[in-house]
């Protein structure tokens, strides 16, 4: 069984920053698109950024400039250095992978953002 574990989140202040990191417990299957979406309370979740296994990234236009998606070559893993954090920013954060064809995600990390 497949399983995506995030790790990173936590409480900062504003204007600090995190790094998210996601995991994917396989070898056997191959990896397509990474990416971590978020979801505020009360709020729809939303596309944080996305990675293709060619290397391609999409960001959210309002996150761009702040965040950046990386994903290690050779790793099944897939990173979100968050910098300059905002209090807006403070969501659930999920990762996203297409594992063999399905579409897995994480349980989420928490984080918070203090002004």
């Amino acid at each position: 069984q497949v399983q995506l574990v995030e790790s990173g989140g936590g409480l900062v202040q504003a204007g600090e920053s995190l790094r998210l990191s996601c995991a994917v417990s396989t070898s056997r299957f191959s990896i397509n698109d990474m990416g971590w979406y978020r979801q505020a309370p009360g709020k729809q979740r939303e596309l944080v950024a996305t990675i293709t296994s060619g290397g391609s990234t999409v960001y959210a236009t309002t996150l761009k400039g702040r965040f950046t998606i990386s994903r290690i070559n050779g790793k099944n893993t897939v990173d979100l250095e968050m910098n300059s954090l905002k209090p807006e920013d403070t969501a659930v954060y999920y990762c996203r992978a297409v594992v063999d064809r399905r579409e897995l995600w994480g349980q989420g990390t928490q984080v918070t953002v203090s002004s």
